[in-house]
């Protein structure tokens, strides 16, 4: 069972959310919040495994509750999914790069919703990832990516060659089955870089995995 707190300071928005999760499948709402403030309060009572947060609104903003939630929470941290109205929103780059496992827009279908739910739940962490992808490129700093030969950023120094080229892949947008073929190693052998490749970083999510990728310069921002 999924347990997951929705956070919307629009009544009507938060309790169509709630309703909507409630008749879900293996889904349990185990609390809501109508601001970031009480979001921090009820995240440390229910500790729930999924956090809808909306991302705009009064007093402490979805990025800075996400912040606070993601310090607090240590080992036990939960799978933040950011509702937000415009897909290229810095307020959504910003809690990406903060630890946000990813982003659902308000007018996704029910069907959509309950899937980034379970998506998120079992970790992964780009529900949508051509859009993160425009996201991350729209708003990421630009720094020269490494030439051929060249040794990756010095961030990156702790990583083995194969964990940077995962790396690269992952912020590329590849799945972890796509990644598994350009490489011609399994699936669980990506997830197992991947894994090691976060946590040496000390990254708590996917999604924040492709930010550093990109503000690094390993990978680069198409603009223009």
């Amino acid at each position: 069972m999924t347990t997951v707190l929705v956070v919307d300071d629009q009544f009507l928005i938060r309790a169509g959310l709630v309703g909507l999760l409630r008749a879900a499948p293996g889904i349990e709402v185990v609390g809501e919040a109508g601001d970031g403030e009480e979001a921090v309060e009820r995240a440390a009572e229910t500790t729930p495994d999924v956090i809808l947060m909306d991302i705009r609104m009064p007093g402490i903003s979805g990025v800075t509750a996400t912040e606070r939630i993601l310090a607090a929470a240590g080992e036990r941290a939960p799978r933040v999914l950011i509702l937000t109205t415009f897909d290229l929103d810095e307020y959504v780059y910003t809690a990406l790069r903060a630890g946000a496992s990813g982003f659902l827009l308000k007018d996704a279908g029910p069907e959509r919703l309950i899937a980034a739910v379970h998506a998120v739940a079992g970790g992964d962490t780009l529900f949508a990832p051509s859009v993160t992808r425009r996201l991350i490129e729209a708003y990421a700093p630009v720094r020269p990516a490494p030439g051929p030969g060249r040794p990756a950023p010095a961030e990156l120094a702790a990583l083995t060659a194969r964990e940077v080229e995962v790396l690269r892949l992952i912020a590329k947008g590849l799945s972890n089955p796509e990644i598994a073929d350009r490489l011609f190693i399994s699936e669980a052998t990506v997830k197992t870089h991947l894994n090691r490749t976060m946590a040496k970083l000390g990254l708590g999510s996917r999604a924040q995995a492709v930010v550093l990728a990109y503000e690094t310069g390993l990978v680069t921002p198409r603009r223009g």
